[in-house]
């Protein structure tokens, strides 16, 4: 009869787990992801602004209002075009053909990457 009092309480923890509500967004978020096309591309409505990241580092952004595939970064000095590619998770992925930058765009975090190497150059990047 333990046995049998021990599970049901498990299996009652489990299911309050599964409706638990997802955490409030982050700031600089002005509207939740929606699917952008069939490949369940998400958009994130994220503001324009300077990023600061770990180790000091900055990125800044400039999104254009009437293109969500488009944006503008500033980085080490130099400003680069942005264009988004689709990515297997969904989630934004900005690439830059010709320096090979990449720009994972989320709510509550960013980050730059190389993408020749794969390595992060800037990390931790949140807005303000």
């Amino acid at each position: 009869m333990l046995i049998r009092f021990a599970l049901l309480a498990s299996l009652l923890a489990l299911t309050a787990c599964s409706t638990m509500q997802p955490p409030p967004p982050a700031a600089g978020v002005l509207e939740t992801p929606a699917a952008v096309d069939n490949n369940q591309q998400l958009e994130f409505k994220l503001a324009s602004g300077t990023y600061r990241c770990d180790m000091g580092q900055r990125v800044d952004v400039q999104r254009t209002g009437g293109n969500a595939n488009q944006i503008q970064i500033g980085w080490s000095g130099k400003r680069y075009q942005l264009a988004r590619n689709p990515s297997h998770s969904g989630l934004p992925r900005f690439e830059d053909d010709r320096s090979g930058l990449v720009w994972i765009d989320l709510p509550w975090k960013s980050i730059l990457l190389d993408r020749d190497t794969n390595k992060p150059l800037a990390s931790d990047c949140k807005l303000g």
